[in-house]
């Protein structure tokens, strides 16, 4: 309510606020390099399928190797000890049902993995928790359908209140129509052991997220990605234990 509040009475400087950012913000491509590839040697442990925006696109890192892609598939990698086979994707300002529309296109690759980097522009577009969640359901299901995967990661939606590029009351309110969005989605799976939300590493939350941003002051670095990509990837190692150990 509050919030909702506040968006009635900042109603003119928001939007004008919004039109400066967009007027004003550097424009940095997508990660160059192959959107599918093997990371890793040995065995194939794993097959990962990643869905999402310019953030899944790398956006801020040169090449794919430094992005979410091929930092998370060489992680995972290391932590499965074999190879990895990766997918991508990811289209810059795509917002959720923008990612399900293009996923029913694809002709996707088996996988066993599932991975969403989505919601920062569902949070600009002001699209509903509810719709949002309804839409990252039916992306899990077709997944499931059309590639196989058996388990499905959901990277919470960045902590956009940390975002340089957003000036104050707008990336206030950005971010905590953020952390509604993460906190119906952790409501939505609680007990359900197909499907998961991890929270991004605490540095990408505090004073020292700045540092670890592109110039943009909008999406990861590098070392950005090299923090969020180990996170999930210790997630994901956990799940592919747990299943193992419940499949004996």
């Amino acid at each position: 309510m509050l919030t909702q509040a506040a968006k009635l009475a900042l109603a003119p400087l928001l939007l004008w606020q919004g039109a400066q950012v967009r007027r004003r913000a550097l424009r940095l491509p997508e990660a160059a390099g192959a959107r599918s590839g093997l990371a890793g040697s040995g065995e194939l442990r794993l097959r990962l399928l990643i869905v999402g925006d310019s953030s899944g696109a790398g956006v801020g890192a040169a090449t794919q190797e430094e992005a979410l892609a091929g930092r998370l598939s060489r992680a995972l990698a290391d932590r499965l000890g074999g190879a990895v086979h990766w997918q991508l994707r990811a289209t810059t300002g795509h917002l959720s049902r923008d990612a399900l529309a293009e996923l029913r296109l694809a002709e996707l690759q088996p996988a066993d993995v599932l991975v969403t980097a989505l919601g920062v522009n569902d949070v600009v577009g002001q699209v509903s928790p509810r719709r949002w969640l309804a839409t990252l359901s039916e992306i899990d299901a077709l997944a499931r359908q059309r590639a196989g995967v058996r388990y499905t990661l959901h990277s919470a939606v960045p902590p956009m209140h940390a975002f340089p590029l957003l000036p104050q009351p707008l990336r206030w309110l950005m971010g905590a129509q953020a952390l509604r969005m993460n906190r119906a989605l952790g409501r939505a799976l609680f007990g359900d052991a197909g499907r998961g939300l991890q929270a991004l590493p605490p540095d990408l939350h505090g004073a020292a997220a700045a540092r670890l941003m592109a110039e943009d002051g909008f999406h990861p670095g590098p070392a950005g990605y090299a923090l969020w990509a180990e996170t999930l990837a210790e997630r994901i190692a956990k799940e592919m234990q747990r299943q193992r150990l419940k499949s004996h």
